[in-house]
């Protein structure tokens, strides 16, 4: 049921933005009494903690171990984040927007605990065996493309869209090649 629940709240997330969320809204949407809800979940806060959780150990799921390769973690930061292909505004797939939206309404304590994590990102990527300019060039290119994605503030499509993630990759090379002196393209 706890899954079922955190799932009906992304999608009225990604649906309607942070006003959207609602327990008697949430608990009709899962299907579950209100009573059911606040049981596993006894405000908005702890619906979008939860949320924010999930996405959290989803994400950390698909990144590499310490000790990995010179330049594996950040190449698993972007593989993670910006997809190969373009994928519709809104669409289900958009865990990163899902979990900003849950960390930017969840309340200055569910911010804190992003920003406790991505602080342990960010030394993971500054670490990671590469230039460190250049882990830090990529994931500021990463946050400012799901900001403009989650905003729709222009951000880059279709063949715009792949440009971009390639020259991304083309940094990682390159930031690799830097960091390990061979200096070749």
């Amino acid at each position: 049921m706890r899954d079922r629940i955190l799932d009906c709240v992304e999608h009225m997330l990604i649906a309607g933005g942070a006003d959207a969320i609602r327990l008697d809204a949430v608990a009709a949407k899962a299907g579950v009494s209100k009573g059911g809800l606040l049981h596993h979940f006894r405000s908005k806060q702890a619906l979008l903690e939860g949320v924010l959780d999930r996405q959290v150990k989803r994400f950390q799921a698909e990144l590499p171990p310490p000790g990995s390769p010179p330049g594996a973690f950040t190449r698993a930061w972007l593989d993670a984040t910006i997809p190969d292909t373009d994928v519709p505004a809104q669409a289900h797939s958009d865990q990163v927007a899902v979990a900003l939206l849950a960390a930017l309404s969840g309340g200055p304590e569910v911010l804190a605990s992003f920003r406790r994590q991505y602080e342990a990102w960010q030394d993971r990527l500054a670490d990671d065996g590469l230039d460190p300019s250049t882990a830090y060039l990529v994931r500021l290119a990463v946050d400012g493309w799901w900001l403009a994605r989650l905003l729709n503030l222009a951000p880059p499509r279709d063949d715009l869209h792949r440009q971009v993630r390639a020259r991304l990759t083309a940094m990682l090379q390159d930031g690799t090649n830097l960091q390990d002196g061979t200096n070749r393209p």
